[in-house]
């Protein structure tokens, strides 16, 4: 999904949820919507997902979008591999929320 479709899925739509994903060990964020089915997507640029560096790039693309709330999460890898659901998809109450 483009800066431009997510600024016009927010706009249209009001259930929907906003994740920025980061993985263990690394600086970079990715920033995933959820949609009312279940539904994943990545935030892209050129047909490449788009990386933040801060999270301060990553909220204002967001607030640029009319979205004010998102929740952090931390991909911790290998977790599947000893039997754990993978941490990003468990229930939003082990996640960080974030306002903006």
């Amino acid at each position: 999904m483009e800066l431009k479709e997510l600024r016009q899925f927010a706009s249209q739509h009001d259930n929907f949820d906003i994740r920025v994903i980061t993985h263990t060990g690394s600086q970079l964020y990715q920033v995933e919507l959820e949609d009312v089915e279940g539904r994943r997507h990545l935030l892209m640029q050129g047909n490449k997902p788009m990386l933040f560096r801060a999270l301060d790039e990553v909220y204002a693309e967001l607030r640029r979008a009319g979205i004010r709330r998102a929740c952090l999460i931390q991909y911790i890898p290998h977790d599947e591999l000893v039997g754990h659901d993978a941490f990003h998809h468990s229930p939003a109450a082990e996640r960080l929320p974030l306002t903006f």
